[in-house]
């Protein structure tokens, strides 16, 4: 069975990271999929790079632009989550070499997922592929499963809000 990779915590980054391990394995000829939950701004470097890194590289989205209420998720929100999810386990039997499955820790903290439901997909993965989880609050449950754990601080940050485009989104 491949690897769980899971990066969570109050820093910047998680995505960062997945995305660079996305690279890493196009650059070798590898498949990359990622799947980005509660997701849908198509302003954001790591999608709009999928013309030029294709084949290997696949990028799909299965939330709204808008932010979502984390205390009050809509059924549209749960309802997407879910098409994601059985998204993913379609993908998982095409073996690619990566599948990151962006927000996933994040989607199950706020009530779109459950942790079980997670933790079934996480039993299906094949021998070939490896699977990234990324998002803030990760239960206990998925870090227990993973394999490698990578918890991000914030140690330092500017006083004002900082956005700059090809680096923070």
């Amino acid at each position: 069975m491949g690897l769980i990779f899971l990066y969570t915590g109050e820093g910047a980054g998680k995505t960062t990271n997945a995305i660079g391990l996305a690279v890493r394995c196009v650059g070798h000829g590898y498949r990359a999929v990622i799947i980005q939950f509660m997701k849908g701004r198509k302003d954001i470097g790591e999608y709009l790079i999928k013309d030029r890194l294709q084949p290997e590289y696949e990028i799909y989205q299965f939330g709204r632009k808008e932010f979502l209420d984390l205390k009050n998720p809509s059924e549209e929100d749960k309802r997407r989550a879910k098409e994601g999810l059985e998204f993913a386990q379609k993908i998982l039997r095409e073996k690619p070499r990566l599948l990151v499955l962006d927000e996933i820790n994040l989607a199950v903290a706020a009530g779109l997922l459950g942790e079980d439901e997670v933790l079934q997909l996480l039993n299906e993965i094949p021998e070939e592929t490896d699977v990234v989880l990324t998002g803030r609050y990760a239960s206990s449950g998925l870090i227990n499963r993973a394999d490698v754990v990578n918890i991000i601080v914030e140690a330092k940050r500017p006083s004002k809000m900082y956005g700059r485009e090809g680096i923070t989104y």
